[in-house]
Order: structure tokens, then sequence, then C-alpha cells
């Protein structure tokens, strides 16, 4: 740090009175004393000066010999650090030269892959051009056996439609009223039956209940609470409505069976109309048929129906119903569905004498037979429904049936009964699934004392069939509070001995 200069005090003027009044030897005394004086005087003040100059260099100058020093050592010490840094420059160029290589060959390696990939995706696109070519030419192959195989099935039900053949008039009448659009997008339930010989088709059909239709009229904007409310119809309203589209659905199925009766199949059709619903009173689940007409073809297509008010049509057809069919008051349909069947014949009890000695597998077999009717009538027991067994063909068909008046769940159920001391096959498994389907059945149940084989278990799998085999045959005897036992070894003893 240069010093600072700084600027001395006057020397004393030479004019001022004391020096004026002093001789020429005083004067000369007078003027060294005085600057003697101010020479020692700023020379105290130099000494202070470098002093402090001094104490203000000493840390700038301890820094410099430290770092000069230590410059010194680094000097001393640069090719030694120079030898390192070119020892690991050397060994970074030859990792750097080993990396180049790796890449090299990497990058060498990636080409062939790209080349091999390319090549891939030629033969996978040639592959997924040749399997969507294939794929096309199986899909129009199945369209074309698709519409082939329905056009000959449309031939065939034609044909059998034409033939007023039962099965298939009744398949054809369900398949159109099966098509019916509705508001709800619902399908209806219906049980149908045709008559050959007076060309007569009885309809049961399920009509909406009150709880099924809608009760809001509208939904009105309230502005002094900013929001929507429902509107209801009032009863009498709601009630007027529910009886106009159960007129409306009747009228509509008898157009439409009419309209769709290319093959004059139909002279006329009973259209018994069915409601499911809860007892109010008792709280239990209700069908009553609520409405009945007989229309005749002729008679039925001289009719405007877009002019016509369904109620007064429905009763100029001489329909029958309550005059207010939301009251679910049930009446008598016109015409039922049949149950006619020539080959039942009169049944007898067997079970009561049933006790714990009776081998079943060994009794006779017609007894056995009506020993099944029997018990299935207990199974079944409930109004509307029976169990009929058929005449001792003893040739495998049906042996008991079971007719349920629930035009919506009931139906058909056929029963086979086999007293076998031998595990039952495929083969009576396919004649019980032909006799379902000749007897267009809903289900079919096959009993037997004995068991099933896998290959019957494996025929039945997603066909409408049930087996019953010694144990459940039993369980089930038990459960309507009758006893008894199956032992196969015994009864092919008993059976042999009868034999001979």
């Amino acid at each position: 740090m240069p010093p600072v200069h700084r600027e001395c005090p006057p020397e004393p003027q030479r004019h001022d009175a004391k020096y004026k009044g002093l001789d020429t030897s005083d004067k000369r005394d007078w003027f060294f004393k005085n600057d003697s004086k101010l020479w020692l005087e700023k020379n105290e003040r130099i000494k202070a000066e470098n002093q402090r100059n001094i104490n203000e260099y000493s840390p700038a100058i301890t820094r410099w010999n430290s770092q000069r020093i230590e410059y010194e050592q680094a000097v001393a010490q640069w090719p030694e650090t120079v030898k390192k840094v070119e020892a690991e420059n050397q060994r970074r160029s030859k990792e750097y030269a080993l990396a180049i290589e790796r890449w090299s060959l990497e990058k060498i390696k990636h080409e062939q892959e790209v080349v091999v990939w390319t090549e891939t995706c030629s033969q996978v696109e040639a592959e997924n051009l040749r399997s969507h070519e294939e794929s096309t030419k199986a899909i129009e192959r199945w369209n074309a056996c698709r519409v082939e195989y329905k056009q000959r099935e449309t031939a065939r039900l034609k044909a059998e439609y034409e033939s007023l053949l039962p099965e298939a008039v009744v398949d054809y009448c369900k398949r159109v009223l099966s098509l019916s659009d509705f508001p709800d997008d619902s399908r209806r339930k219906l049980n149908l039956e045709y008559v050959p010989a007076t060309k007569i088709l009885i309809v049961d059909y399920l009509l909406p209940a009150p709880d099924d239709l809608p009760r809001v009229k509208e939904l009105k904007y309230v502005k002094s609470r900013d929001e929507e409310v429902e509107v209801y119809f009032s009863e009498k309203e709601f009630n007027e409505i529910h009886d106009d589209v159960l007129y409306q659905i009747c009228l509509r199925s008898l157009y439409e069976l009419f309209e769709t009766d290319d093959a004059n199949a139909l002279s006329a059709v009973v259209y018994n109309g069915w409601i499911e619903s809860v007892d109010k009173a008792t709280g239990n689940d209700t069908k009553a048929c609520v409405m009945s007409v007989h229309a005749k073809k002729e008679e039925f297509q001289k009719i405007n129906l877009a002019r016509v008010d369904p109620k007064a049509c429905f009763k100029a057809l001489k329909g029958i119903g309550s005059s207010t069919l939301h009251s679910l008051t049930p009446i008598a349909p016109v015409l039922k569905i049949s149950r006619d069947d020539k080959r039942f014949v009169a049944s007898y009890e067997v079970a009561g004498q049933l006790d714990e000695r009776t081998n079943l597998a060994a009794m006779d077999w017609e007894d056995f037979e009506h020993l099944i009717r029997e018990l299935f009538e207990k199974e079944f027991s409930k109004p509307g429904c029976e169990v009929r067994v058929t005449q001792a063909s003893r040739d495998g068909g049906v042996d008991s049936v079971v007719l349920d008046s629930d035009p919506i769940h009931g139906g058909k159920t056929v029963i086979q009964a086999k007293r076998y001391t031998n595990t039952v096959g495929v083969a009576a498994v396919r004649e019980l699934y032909g006799t379902v389907l000749n007897e267009g059945a809903m289900k079919g149940i096959l009993v037997t004392t004995a068991d099933y084989g896998p290959d019957a278990y494996e025929f039945a799998k997603g066909k409408p069939l049930v087996f019953l085999n010694g144990s459940n045959l039993l369980h089930l005897l038990e459960k309507h509070g009758h006893k008894a036992k199956i032992d196969i070894q015994e009864a092919k003893r008993m059976l042999a001995a009868k034999e001979s």
C-alpha cells in the first residue's frame, strides 16, 4: 500500500516580531533551534508514519510470503503433476478408444439387427396380409354358409309353415309377436297353441300390470324454487291410460298375426291377456286373465284400426273382460290351451305301499313309472299344475308329463323313469333329449335307480336336462314322507330269478 503524503506544518515566518528583534548571530541561533525542532518533529512524524505503514503491510507481506512458498512448492510439484495428468490422459484416451471400438461394434450389430428386423417386418407383413386374405375368404365362406343356412332354414320353416305343421305355425307366430317394438323395449312373454283342424291360434299373452307403466305426466319448472317438479297423472287418468294400453296391445297383436299370415294358416285367433301382480290384500303374487277375445281373420281385416276406439273395437269383436281392466278382475278365457293327450292313462297310487324293505331297483317297471308320477305330483303340487302318466309301452318314450297352466312360466316337462341295475349310458340321454324336442317341452327329467356315466353328463351339458340318480330318488321319497331302499346286487339276483 503506497504511503500517504501528509503536509508538514509551515516553517515560522522570518519576518515575525521575535525574529526581527534579534541580531544576526542570534537570528542564526534562533533559526537553527527552530529548524532543528521542526526537523525532529517531522522525523517523528515520518517514523510514526513508517511504523504505521509497516503495521499495515506486514499481513500482506506475510500472505505474499505464504503464497510465494505455495507457488514455489507448486512449481516444484508441477513436473510430477504433469506426469500424472499425462498418465490420466493416456488412460482416458485408451478408455475412449475402447468405447469407440465397442460403439462401432454395437453400431454394426444394431445395423445388422435393423436389417434382420426389416426383413422380419416384411415377413410379418406378408404373413399378416396372407392371414388377412385367408380370414377374409373364411369370413366370406362363413357368411355364404350362414346365408345359405338361413335360406335353407327359412325355406324349411316356410315349407313347414305352409304345410300347417302346428309346431311351425306356433314358432312363426311367436317370432312375429316377439318382434313387436314396444316403447319400453321389453320382450313380452307368451305361450301359443295351434289347432290344425280349425286353424285357430290360442295366444296367452302377458300384459303390463299397472305398476309397470310410468305415472309421471310431465316435468314442471317452479321458478320460485328453481327446480323441476314431477306432475303425476290423477288416478282416474292413469286407469284410463292403462286400460287403453291393454286394448291397443291386444288389437296390435291380432293385426300383426293376421297381416303376416301369408300361408293363410289362421282362420281365427283367441287372444287371452294375462297380468301378473301383487295382491294388495295378501301381499301374494297373483295371475289373472283380464281380457279374452275370439277374433276371426276375415272379420278383423275389415276393421280400419287407424280410426277406431280400442275399447269399442274390442267390445265389437265380442271380447270379454271387466269394464275396468285395471281392477285386475279375473275372467274365464274364451278358449284355453288344451291339455288333451290320448297317450294319458289313469294313474294309481304306489307310494303308500312302500317301506324300508322295498327295493326300488327290483320293482315292477310299470309300478315304478306310476311311483315316479306320484312323487313328482307331490313335488309340483301347486294350483294349475298336474302330472300325467302315459300309456305303459316300455319303449323308452315319455313316461310322465308335467303340465303347468301358468301362461308365462309354465309349460310342459317330460319325465322318463329308468328302473335300471346298470349305469345309464348316453343313448338314454340322447333319447330323452329327442323326446324334449319332439314334445316341444321346456325341460326333460331322467330318473333312475342306478347312476349315470360320464358320457351321459358330457352330452347333457348346456341342454335342458335334469338327472336324478338312486340317491336323489331316495332323498326325494324321504322328503315326501316315504322310505325305501335301492340294492343293485339284490335286484339283479331277484330279476334273474324272476326271468328264469
